[in-house]
């Protein structure tokens, strides 16, 4: 069949003068427009050197006295009229199209478009749905735009979604984010060079947290790999101590295998997989390669643990008169055999930092969060018990749990038990088939007292000082716990809190109470910035999966860390994404300055020259409250809170009320 020209203006006829060229854009099909000695001439606009665009090259008169068109990346040179080199490094010149020069302008003629030939990054790309992905957060860049083409038909059949971010590093949080919330891998997509090391410690916040994530970096052409050419830095080297997986995609490579082995290892080990590149691959011809599935590929996880270490915990139990479960992280998809154990041993449930909200503040048996953003409960009965319970938990240091104690450690991970000093009981298991064992075979009649009415008393006098701290006011800002104070009462009661680094955090973690929320931090990297991209992150799992549909994301921070991704607020509003941003402005990096102080330093370089992030909001399109009165709090948060769409608090507080 002789393929149909299509004619397309492409000018007007005053538009290019004598003597230039620019590069005019027909369909999917790039051409440098020529007009040169009364003539025009239309040509591939890719010079066949590197792909330097000839549109944005020059007509000059060479050595030789002759004019020629030159690339403007590297010097090479072509007829203007004819496309042909001078010879030397090119047999064969560029390909020409038809021009024709009509009353109302320059007309270029290009064939009618050819059906797509499928890529070796189409089957990648559809490998990676087939795995479950369902979002990417990235940067389009010169040196990814054909593996781009390929996430670009995936959202075109409504399998895959994008989020374009300002700054790669806030789409390796949002990816950390997506995957604390869901449990299920995001990818971030990257250029070469600067865009792929950008990743880095969004990346580490993923694999110390253990959260799946997917990073797809390119790479500049497989002709100029190593030596050294703009933006070719080591990627393999860069990325081995932040990956589980990390592979070139060559043109030898099983792609789909590739994809796969990627995939599984960020849903098996939850941990942070890579895939690197090179221009020139990914738009290699597919053949006969098709896309996998993990079919087969993947087991159950529910491992049973063994019946005498299990035993052994469990005669513990019964004998322990005031037994202590702290529950971790690692537990939070296990909390319903948990509480009721805790309720048939009427004993208090304290959870570690990372796992604050998986036990409401409100139910009979909760003690708050243990440790150093802690509530003076917990660490009561933590003194108090002769039994420890640690389910899902690691033992930081920032926990406090005392070692000291008898203590009985369920985890998933053989690695963990006894990590950091040796436990009585280590039980490796699944958390939620392990206590449901012990529900099971537990005897009728335990040893244990009921620590309830104490725990209640404990409860009534904390906030009761919770209430007093209201009122601070030293006359520089809204004190903490009055934020705070405000946010427990007209907060959704299921609402995702991604919340950030500093005095915040702490604050947060001692007098924000949970109800149903979930709570995404940065836990062991504990990288300022997290909140807000993370945010991102959770707003798109509650898009993509049924059980998160519904819930409002609520992002917390102070003026540092909002500061570290300004910029990607502007992505916030153009998806329209309904994020409420509770932003504590008190003007420094008031932890570190408190930090300094307390190891008898001199206060430095902690102040923070701020904008008014209310009216940065607005310009941005989003809405934006500033809030200086306590009293102003509850009505300024159930306004932002009910708009449909990004929407910023900034409150002014005191660095000192914390």
């Amino acid at each position: 069949m002789i393929p149909q020209v299509e004619w397309h203006r492409v000018a007007a006829l005053d538009e290019l003068p004598e003597g230039r060229t620019k590069t005019v854009t027909v369909g999917t099909v790039s051409l440098a427009l020529v007009h040169f000695e009364g003539q025009y001439s239309a040509m591939d606009n890719r010079c066949p050197h590197q792909g330097g665009p000839l549109g944005e090259g020059s007509i000059e008169t060479g050595v030789d006295g002759k004019c020629w068109l030159r690339c403007p990346w590297h010097g090479w040179d072509f007829d203007p009229l004819t496309g042909q080199p001078p010879g030397g490094h090119e047999d064969t010149g560029q390909k020409l199209y038809p021009v024709e020069v009509r009353d109302d302008g320059v007309y270029v003629g290009v064939e009618s478009e050819v059906p797509h030939e499928t890529t070796v990054t189409d089957v990648m790309a559809e490998t990676m749905v087939n795995w479950g992905v369902k979002r990417v957060f990235g940067m389009v860049g010169h040196s990814n735009l054909g593996l781009a083409d390929a996430l670009r038909r995936q959202t075109l059949d409504d399998k895959l979604h994008y989020i374009g971010i300002r700054h790669e590093g806030a789409a390796a949080f949002a990816c950390s984010g997506y995957a604390k919330l869901s449990g299920k891998p995001a990818a971030c997509l990257t250029i070469a060079g600067p865009g792929a090391t950008n990743l880095m410690t969004g990346l580490w916040d993923a694999k110390v947290d253990r959260a799946p994530v997917l990073a797809l970096t390119g790479q500049v052409q497989t002709q100029v790999f190593g030596p050294g050419a703009f933006q070719d830095i080591d990627l393999s080297s860069a990325f081995e101590a932040v990956t589980r997986f990390s592979q070139s995609v060559l043109p030898s490579s099983n792609h789909a295998e590739l994809m796969s082995l990627a995939c599984k290892n960020a849903i098996v080990e939850r941990d942070v997989a890579h895939l690197i590149f090179p221009d020139d691959t990914q738009t290699l011809p597919a053949g006969d390669a098709k896309a996998q599935t993990p079919q087969g590929r993947l087991g159950a996880t529910t491992i049973a643990p063994d019946e005498v270490a299990t035993q052994t915990a469990m005669n513990a139990i019964a004998n322990a008169k005031r037994p202590l479960i702290i529950v971790g992280y690692g537990a939070r998809e296990a909390m319903a055999p948990i509480l009721e154990l805790a309720e048939r041993l009427q004993a208090p449930v304290v959870t570690t930092f990372k796992a604050k909200g998986q036990v409401s503040d409100f139910h009979p048996n909760a003690g708050g969060v243990l440790g150093r953003s802690g509530t003076p409960i917990a660490s009561w009965f933590m003194s108090e018990c002769d039994l420890i319970i640690a389910l899902g938990s690691s033992f930081s240091n920032h926990t406090g749990i005392e070692k000291k104690k008898p203590i009985i450690q369920v985890d998933f991970e053989a690695m963990q038990l006894g990590k950091f000093h040796p436990v009585d009981y280590p039980v490796l298991g699944e958390i939620g088939r392990t206590v449901a064992g012990w529900l099971q075979n537990l005897p009728a009649t335990t040893a244990t007292e009921n620590q309830l009415p104490e725990l209640a008393e404990r409860w009534v006098a904390w906030r009761k000082e919770k209430e007093s701290r209201r009122g601070d006011d030293l006359g520089r800002g809204i004190s903490s716990a009055a934020v705070f104070g405000a946010l427990t009462e007209v907060a959704p009661a299921d609402a995702v809190l991604s919340v950030d680094v500093g005095n915040n955090t702490y604050s947060f973690g001692r007098y924000f109470e949970c109800r149903e929320h979930r709570v995404l931090m940065s836990g062991y990297l504990g990288s300022i910035g997290f909140s807000l991209p993370a945010a991102m992150g959770a707003w798109c799992a509650t898009q993509d999966f049924e059980e998160y549909a519904g819930r409002k994301v609520i992002s917390i921070s102070g003026d540092g860390g909002f500061g570290q991704y300004l910029g990607d607020f502007t992505t916030l509003v153009k998806y329209n994404m309904n994020i409420t941003h509770v932003l504590l402005h008190n003007g420094e990096l008031g932890k570190i300055s408190k930090e300094q102080r307390a190891g008898e330093w001199d206060v430095w370089e902690t102040d923070l020259h701020n904008p008014n992030f209310s009216e940065f909001a607005q310009l941005c399109g989003a809405m934006g409250i500033r809030v200086t009165d306590p009293g102003e709090l509850e009505n300024a948060l159930r306004t932002a809170l009910a708009h449909d769409g990004p929407a910023l608090v900034e409150i002014m507080t005191d660095a000192e009320l914390v």
